[in-house]
């Protein structure tokens, strides 16, 4: 399975519940209105706090998940990037120490 499109999954399913708890939240407030529990400034205060809580949240998870994968990749044994660019840096030096050297030899 391709991490990459897990990932996104996993995000687009936060986004999905995230809609769904937002829309609760303001049916609830509403309710709330409509009953005299609470006036329409208190109800746009708890609705913004509870949005501004949630978005503050999944942006928590979405590092917590990007370093879960991290570890996970780590933990498989693949590669960072970083480590496979200084490989290829490597792999590049060397081919040309030995082109050099065959070319010493054939002179």
């Amino acid at each position: 399975m391709d991490n990459n499109n897990w990932l996104k999954q996993l995000l687009m399913l936060g986004v999905g519940t995230t809609s769904m708890a937002a829309e609760k939240i303001r049916e609830v407030s509403d309710e709330w209105v409509k009953e005299g529990k609470i006036n329409p400034e208190q109800a746009k205060g708890l609705v913004d706090d509870l949005m501004q809580q949630i978005k503050s949240d999944q942006g928590n998870l979405e590092v917590q998940m990007q370093r879960q994968m991290r570890n996970m990749l780590q933990d498989l044994g693949v590669p960072r990037q970083s480590e496979m660019d200084e490989l290829r840096g490597r792999i590049d030096r060397l081919e040309r120490q030995v082109r050099d050297m065959e070319n010493k030899l054939w002179r």
